[in-house]
């Protein structure tokens, strides 16, 4: 595991002072010099909690997404007007209070786009944190806070969410580390939720060995199914842009054999059928992120950014016919993937592209939105599967890449292990 860069901390520490807490401003401006980056941390802390227990992460530090509960503290989930009718949390999510308990301070709580409903990490109302390794590019979201805080060597783990590919997307972005297990895997309690047919509590380092080991005690102890092998499909490779597959490609060429799976081989899938389960894995998301959401949205529509509101209205007007045929259509695209796959892992890109700059991702911009529609099609899989999903970088012509590698259900910690290992023989970003 790479140790947390001290020098990043300590002069986020400094300008804190010993022991404080740091409730930030609304844009990077108010921040004062040497200070938290307001577009990164809702709240810093030296730290802002402190673990409750030793063990296997002692010496480590999580960035919390601001959609958990943290005791003592507010759930901001991106929005200045959901955050100030928040009152403070009587206890830990789940997920926090594991990690704790294992010994990991927590460093603060990190922005999120508005209660996660985006894929780019561009937040209207606090600005898009940095991204350091392509630092003209976006972070990519909604995990935007707590990976760019990983990034910038401020935390060793981002603990986030990934409804859509919100752990994936940033991590590909970046050039990070990025799991999200099966569903229902890792305990959402204490979780602002979005779509709980979909939602699952993810993490992301810059490390395979730090992803690995907030999995040890994150994931179930009972081991799963172990894959069998590996697969790849061209046509779903070609939904993403040249550099992309071609850099995918090339890394899927440089896997030797890790774990003792053979080398990868080739299936057919038509993906014709992708942008029909984007819809209806987005209709399904979308009842119930109105569900979850519509009565205090429809008190607020003007709090929210242009994009996330266009989602909302989107949301609000599916009906129960519309989500009888969305779940007509998931049932068959698992049925599908499950025959393809069985216990095998599939291999694709994390995102359609690398990130997109920061002048074409204009909020709702057509850009942006391209991006998101080309980049469902490749997240959804795991998603409508409740497949797990991770994310491991790889070189590229201009930008970080991710490679994912999506296994069967329950096979988390299996897929952590191999992690490990296709990091040390697959060239990447990191």
């Amino acid at each position: 595991m790479q140790a947390v860069n001290r020098r990043g901390f300590l002069a986020l520490a400094a300008a804190a002072g010993a022991g404080a807490v740091l409730p930030l401003g609304a844009h990077p401006a108010s921040a004062a010099p040497g200070a938290p980056d307001p577009t990164v941390w809702r709240e810093f802390g030296v730290p802002l909690v402190s673990r409750t227990g030793h063990g296997p992460l002692s010496g480590l530090s999580v960035a919390v997404k601001d959609l958990f509960a943290v005791e003592g503290h507010r759930v901001g989930a991106g929005n200045p007007a959901w955050l100030a009718g928040s009152r403070p949390e009587a206890a830990h999510a789940e997920a926090v209070a594991a990690l704790l308990a294992a010994g990991a301070d927590v460093a603060g709580i990190a922005r999120t786009d508005e209660f996660a409903y985006s894929l780019a990490g561009t937040n209207g109302h606090y600005g898009t944190p940095p991204n350091p390794a392509a630092p003209d590019r976006i972070s990519g979201g909604s995990t935007s806070g707590p990976a760019s805080a990983v990034a910038l060597g401020q935390a060793d783990i981002g603990l986030g969410t990934d409804t859509g590919g919100s752990i994936r997307i940033p991590s590909s972005y970046q050039g990070l580390y990025g799991i999200r297990p099966s569903h229902g895997a890792v305990s959402t309690a204490g979780l602002l939720p979005l779509a709980p047919s979909f939602d699952t509590v993810g993490w992301i380092a810059r490390d395979a060995d730090t992803l690995r080991a907030a999995g040890r005690v994150l994931l179930p102890r009972a081991a799963g199914p172990t894959p069998s092998g590996a697969v790849l499909a061209q046509e779903i490779i070609d939904v993403a842009s040249p550099e992309v597959a071609a850099s995918v490609r090339r890394a899927v060429a440089g896997w030797r054999g890790a774990s003792d799976l053979p080398r990868p081989r080739t299936v057919r899938f038509d993906a014709g059928v992708l942008p029909g389960w984007v819809r209806a894995f987005q209709t399904k998301q979308g009842v119930e992120a109105w569900r979850q959401w519509g009565p205090w949205v429809s008190r607020h529509w003007d709090s929210l950014n242009p994009d996330v509101r266009a989602r909302f209205e989107t949301a609000s007007a599916y009906t129960s016919t519309d989500l009888a045929a969305a779940e007509r259509v998931l049932r068959e695209a698992r049925e599908r993937v499950d025959d393809l796959l069985g216990d095998r892992i599939l291999l694709l890109p994390s995102s359609s592209s690398v990130a997109p700059t920061r002048e074409e991702a204009s909020l709702g911009g057509p850009a942006i939105e391209e991006t998101r529609a080309k980049t469902f099609q490749l997240t959804c899989l795991a998603g409508l599967t409740g497949r797990c999903a991770v994310s491991i970088p790889v070189r590229s012509r201009t930008a970080p890449v991710g490679l994912c590698l999506v296994g069967p259900r329950g096979s988390d910690r299996q897929l952590l292990d191999l992690a490990v290992r296709v990091a040390a023989e697959v060239p990447t970003t990191a």
